[in-house]
């Protein structure tokens, strides 16, 4: 009952990594529509802000079933 108990916190969890990584792509393709020549400045900032927010959710899942 414990573990099924960890899969649902971590999927409740998991709904901020997907909203933070929408966002985060959305405001990319914005500023890239407003200034194209600007692409590839802000292309290193959004791989940097996708992997933080990756990285998160990875420590999220970790800390879901180590501390069962």
């Amino acid at each position: 009952m414990e573990g099924s108990l960890n899969v649902i916190g971590y999927g409740i969890a998991a709904l901020g990594p997907g909203i933070g990584v929408g966002l985060v792509f959305a405001a990319y393709i914005q500023a890239t529509a407003r200034q194209p020549e600007s692409a590839g400045l802000t292309r290193v900032y959004m791989f940097m802000g996708f992997a933080v927010i990756e990285a998160l959710a990875l420590l999220g899942l970790v800390l879901a079933f180590a501390l069962s």
